[in-house]
């Protein structure tokens, strides 16, 4: 692993590689939006609708260090992005709905269905009226641990750590490294650098063990950072009774699922569905896999997810949904409306599927 300010990939900083990543990606819609390929390929391409991935919903925070700012959109942006969805030719569904038509094979308008992962106090405090004001059912998937208190978010644990340190001493493959975080250039090369490591760590112990040197080095706790950004059980159930609300489940801690053995992931799957029964009195019928990358979710929990009984899981893997997902209702593909592309033009350009199928080589189903 390297030092915080080495060189990265291509001889450019891993902060800059990331930065590169995103600006080539504002250029592909931009790009699709003012030349208008995308809405001559929507009929193609667009499917018969999509199920979209939110986090955070919150004011906008104008600290400069904001590493995870990709999880979070503005209240104003999600009014206005459920005003264009409302009057565009879309229906604006549950997972519950979103799950019948895959199923009935019937035909319909295009649907979109909006999920929240994680369970951030924010989806209720702002996200909440404005879903009521323009009656959007929505599905968030909820972590037990995170709702018990004693959850651990290892994102957030170092952006935290990075955000207050000059310097972060780890030990990291059995070597002592020093981490510059004394300017704004070097916290972003040093918390892409962790958060790299830490994701590709091979076990969820490890992650683990990797936060709690962050946090140790940092003084930053864990539990701290959780409990202040994520709805108690109490807070939880109220949210609940809503009726535009739909609880599933996203584990019981947020582990990497492939990097457990099967009877680990089996339990965090299924007993994140026994527990949110047993908290909030009803089972839930929907799973959001943790990440949900190809490295994070594949054949195995798509298995494990069908053997538990769940009727829809979703992957964050980039897509539109098409009639063949029928047969892959435990694979389910999203569009992430992401903090760092909030632009209503660039949704247009996303939801016609021209992005992903681009992407996904014009394969309609990415289930392996």
């Amino acid at each position: 692993m390297e030092s915080a300010g080495a060189a990265g990939a291509g001889g450019l900083r891993e902060g800059d590689v990331k930065d590169t990543r995103a600006a080539i990606i504002r250029a592909g819609l931009e790009g699709l939006y003012r030349t208008g390929v995308h809405r001559l390929v929507r009929p193609f391409v667009a499917g018969m609708g999509a199920i979209l991935t939110l986090h955070r919903v919150r004011p906008e925070n104008d600290a400069p260090f904001r590493p995870n700012r990709g999880l979070e959109i503005t209240p104003s942006f999600l009014d206005a992005l459920l005003s264009a969805l409302r009057a565009s030719d879309v229906d604006l569904v549950s997972m519950d709905e979103a799950y019948e038509r895959i199923v009935s094979g019937g035909s319909f308008r295009r649907f979109v269905a909006l999920t929240f992962d994680d369970g951030y106090r924010d989806n209720r405090s702002y996200a909440l009226p404005i879903l009521q004001r323009h009656e959007v059912p929505f599905t968030l998937y909820a972590v037990p641990d995170f709702a018990d208190g004693f959850g651990h978010m290892w994102w957030a644990t170092l952006e935290s750590a990075v955000g207050i340190s000059d310097t972060l001493e780890l030990v990291i493959d059995r070597e002592r490294r020093t981490f510059d975080c004394t300017t704004l250039a070097a916290k972003d090369a040093t918390f892409a650098v962790l958060y790299d490591y830490i994701r590709t760590r091979p076990t969820q112990t490890e992650i683990r063990a990797i936060e709690a040197r962050v946090a140790d080095a940092s003084g930053v706790d864990p539990e701290d950072e959780c409990r202040a950004q994520v709805m108690t059980w109490k807070e939880l159930r109220a949210f609940a009774e809503e009726p535009l609300v739909t609880i599933g489940a996203h584990t019981l801690s947020h582990p990497i699922l492939t990097r457990l053995d099967d009877d680990d992931a089996r339990e965090e799957m299924e007993g994140s569905a026994d527990a949110i029964e047993s908290k909030l009195g009803r089972r839930p019928e929907h799973f959001a896999y943790p990440v949900g990358q190809p490295y994070a979710a594949g054949a195995r929990e798509f298995e494990l997810a069908r053997e538990i009984g769940f009727k829809t899981a979703v992957t964050t893997r980039a897509g539109v949904i098409f009639p063949e997902h029928a047969n892959h209702l435990t694979a389910l593909p999203r569009i992430s409306v992401n903090g760092s592309f909030q632009s209503l033009h660039y949704m247009d350009v996303l939801l016609s599927g021209a992005p992903t199928a681009l992407k996904n080589g014009f394969r309609r189903v990415d289930a392996a």
